[in-house]
């Protein structure tokens, strides 16, 4: 069946100039192909650039806040200061900052207590798990 197709193929008369038609249309398609490649090379400087100019901005804004954030602790820093030339007022301050620790360390303590008693709990359901499986 085979030699019977190729015989009927051979017998097909081809048109002429053909062949240059064929290879004009692939040589068009290898044009457009690379002028496709030479639009997304185009395209990437472009990208890059815009990434450079976003970063930059990110980058100028970021170390403008850094520096407005740092004139700021100094600032604080600076009043702070001042509560310690009145023992009055800096044990007030100490007493404050020490009833504020101790307030958050008990809060704390109350949720791990929380979690240990959650823990504990998941232990046994966990053991009685295990002697069921025995």
């Amino acid at each position: 069946m085979d030699e019977l197709n190729l015989k009927t193929l051979e017998q097909i008369p081809i048109p002429d100039g053909l062949e240059e038609r064929l290879s004009a249309k692939i040589d068009e398609w290898e044009q457009e192909e690379k002028q496709q490649k030479a639009q997304r090379r185009s395209i990437l400087p472009k990208v890059l650039r815009y990434t450079a100019a976003a970063a930059s901005v990110v980058l100028v804004v970021g170390v403008g806040i850094h520096l407005l954030n740092q004139d700021r602790n100094v600032n604080m820093n600076l009043a702070q200061q001042d509560t310690y030339q009145d023992p009055v007022r800096a044990r007030q301050e100490a007493d404050r900052a020490l009833n504020l620790l101790a307030y958050n360390l008990n809060k704390g303590m109350g949720q791990l207590e929380k979690a240990k008693a959650l823990s504990d709990k998941t232990k046994q359901s966990f053991n009685e798990k295990l002697k069921v499986l025995k």
